[in-house]
């Protein structure tokens, strides 16, 4: 699980949460920087930001050997994800940027400047659609005027690759909403176009889901095609679909279990290894076991087909990669959640049936990002929580990481201006500009290591993506973030040395929470859609469940002053009771499987928007230049090489732009065409 994404915790904080070169264009080396730069562009609601890799010149160079081979491995399978998001991306990113590259023509008129727009948001988003709403992408430029560019181009972009960038078909990447076809409606490319729900469902109700309690993540790692009539699974793997990238993954993962830290984790890397070579989803599970219990060393790894929030139907894994090293000082500070979690399940309020024995071997850690691929650039989490297999979990324990050179970005990119409009009182926003990065990192901390790791199934209750379908991934992040809100506000975290008021930090979280669930987060939203994003909706039931519980008793009052919206927390105390009571009920949902409760609370609550308050909040956020999406240009790690061709060390180099990342990554790791 990852939380995501963007500006989630840090709406707050801003809120308060072309001719090729023959040779390559200089860059900005992290040593020379006297201060740091963190911003690079804005385009369309999008900036783009850079981070620094901390601790890296203190590495030993094997570590460093490790670092660059691990994140080669994770670039060279960078066109899976295009593939994996639209089955016409690859075609259109290589249309696009050939024009990029050698249009010769005049670059002042609006069509070029909308053009060149159109290609950073395919850039940003993997693909044609957009990275958050799920929308297709509309270009500013006509139909016309791109085929203009092709021409004087001598580009190929041809038939549907070409018509579905101006017409109504796939206008969904993922379509999750109810009374649809979600498999029908949904242009994600994990299955065959001419596949319908009931033939998935239909599909995967016989397929092998291994032994009992110990379920492999059925269909993460495959295609459902049809092929003559038949359907038929196509798995990623050496020899298989996606089998040239990944050839090249396998490539670098070798070189990287030469210069492992520890036998435990070269072992880890080898299983890795074999679960790319095969596709079998035992040794996945085989890996993700040795991966959770490789704690030692100072370099780790997310790398392979892990999340299934682009999968309408919970099944299908994206690939995503990220490198990382130790932040030794904040994982200190954190580790105290991970030694108490046993006691945060005790006293949480879950039904008793409900909670854990014995929750093994949490782990937290903050790290510092070396390079991120696939789903997790350039928009990336924040915070991770591995693996998603829940007998595993419960069995072996999770990895629970903040990634803290990511959060401190965002930090020092932001400002304080949607804070001032969007806070209700001068007394909220001196909480928050007190405590609000501390609950920020505290409620991704609790959402990932005590959150995704509480509770329990009912014995013989199927997985979530197979009792709860489309919900379940929406009803495990809101839960999660309610175990972080009901802890937020409990003295145990100042007795724990986490803060040094712990009722000021958690009326900052609340106050934060409540004012980005049902206010600023619609500024991400299109005025008329609905809520579709998972962590999105999340954040909308979860606010507006304990508004309208709350409402007899003013817990939280709607307050309308000089024509502006607010939400007021008038009891803090009773909101956290509020937060519990919904902690309690999502928890059985998910431990009883009840299908019919979670589309309840997630339809009831969190898809419909206040169209008049929506048009409110985008006028008054109109006033801010700081859009709200973010996301990475990558550093760029270069080896240095002596005359045997032997790496003597490594050096981190910032790119320039955007748009140089992006054709570099082109040219280097297009492992699919």
């Amino acid at each position: 699980m990852k939380l995501r994404h963007f500006l989630i915790a840090f709406i707050a904080l801003g809120l308060i949460w072309s001719c090729q070169e023959k040779e390559a264009p200089e860059r900005i080396a992290d040593s020379e920087a006297a201060s740091f730069e963190y911003f690079v562009e804005q385009f369309a609601d999008i900036q783009i930001l850079r981070y620094q890799i901390p601790g890296f010149d203190e590495l030993s160079l094997d570590q460093k050997r490790l670092v660059y081979y691990l994140n080669q491995a994770g670039l060279a399978g960078r066109d899976i994800i295009w593939d994996q998001n639209y089955r016409h991306n690859l075609e259109i990113r290589n249309g696009l940027e050939n024009i990029y590259r050698s249009y010769s023509g005049d670059k002042s008129t609006a069509e070029w400047q909308a053009f060149e727009t159109y290609l950073k948001r395919v850039w940003f988003s993997n693909g044609i659609h957009h990275h958050y709403s799920n929308d297709k992408l509309k270009p500013d430029f006509s139909p016309d005027y791109l085929q203009g560019l092709l021409d004087e181009t001598g580009t190929r972009l041809e038939g549907e690759a070409f018509e579905v960038l101006f017409n109504e078909a796939d206008i969904k990447k993922v379509n999750k909403k109810k009374g649809v076809d979600n498999v029908a409606a949904s242009a994600v490319n994990f299955y065959d176009p001419s596949l319908t729900d009931a033939e998935v469902e239909a599909f995967y109700a016989k397929a092998d889901k291994g032994p009992e309690g110990r379920p492999v993540e059925t269909g993460l790692n495959t295609r459902l095609s049809k092929i003559d009539g038949e359907i038929k699974e196509e798995v990623y793997k050496s020899g298989g679909l996606y089998g040239e990238a990944i050839d090249e993954i396998i490539k670098w993962l070798q070189k990287a279990v030469e210069v492992a830290e520890n036998e435990q984790q070269a072992t880890t890397l080898k299983l890795l290894i074999e679960y790319y070579k095969t596709g079998s989803l035992d040794t996945w599970d085989e890996y993700a076991i040795s991966w959770v219990n490789s704690r030692e060393g100072d370099v780790d790894w997310i790398n392979g087909f892990i999340e299934v929030y682009n999968d309408p139907k919970g099944y299908k894994g994206s690939y995503e990669t990220i490198v990382q090293l130790k932040d030794f000082e904040m994982s200190r500070q954190m580790a105290v959640l991970s030694e108490n979690a046993q006691w945060f399940e005790d006293e949480s309020p879950l039904m008793d049936e409900h909670k854990k024995e014995n929750v093994v071997g949490v782990s937290y850690k903050t790290v510092n990002v070396a390079g991120e691929a696939g789903d997790a650039s350039p928009s990336t989490p924040i915070g991770v929580n591995l693996p998603n297999n829940n007998w595993i979990r419960q069995e072996h324990g999770s990895k629970s990481v903040s990634l803290g050179n990511i959060i401190e970005a965002y930090s020092n990119a932001g400002g304080s201006g949607r804070l001032n409009e969007f806070a209700y009182s001068e007394e909220e926003i001196a909480r928050e500009n007190k405590y609000g990065k501390t609950a920020s990192k505290l409620l991704t901390a609790l959402h990932e290591v005590v959150g995704h790791a509480s509770g329990q199934l009912n014995e013989g209750v199927g997985q979530p993506k197979e009792t709860l379908k489309n919900y379940a991934s929406t009803m495990e992040e809101g839960r999660a973030d309610l175990v972080g809100l009901y802890y937020l506000m409990d003295p145990k975290l100042q007795e724990m040395g986490l803060t040094d008021n712990w009722e000021a930090l958690g009326m900052t979280a609340y106050d934060r929470y409540i004012r980005n669930g049902l206010v600023t987060q619609l500024i991400r939203i299109e005025l008329g859609d609905d809520i579709e994003e998972d962590h999105m909706v999340n954040r909308q039931w979860v606010s507006a469940w304990v508004f309208e519980k709350g409402k007899d008793d003013k817990v939280i009052e709607k307050v309308v002053r000089e024509g502006k919206t607010f939400y007021r927390i008038n009891d803090y105390a009773k909101l956290r009771e509020l937060f519990g009571e919904l902690l309690k009920e999502t928890q059985r949902i998910k431990s009883e499987g009840d299908f019919k409760a979670a589309q309840d609370l997630v339809e009831g609550y969190g898809v419909k928007v206040d169209q008049e308050l929506h048009a409110e909040v985008l006028e008054r956020n109109s006033a801010f230049k700081t859009p709200p999406y973010s996301g990475f240009v990558n550093p760029v790690l270069m080896p240095e090489m002596n005359r045997e061709g032997e790496i003597t060390d490594i050096k981190v180099v910032q790119p320039n732009s955007f748009q140089e990342q992006m054709l570099s990554y082109s040219e280097q790791y297009s492992n699919l065409n």
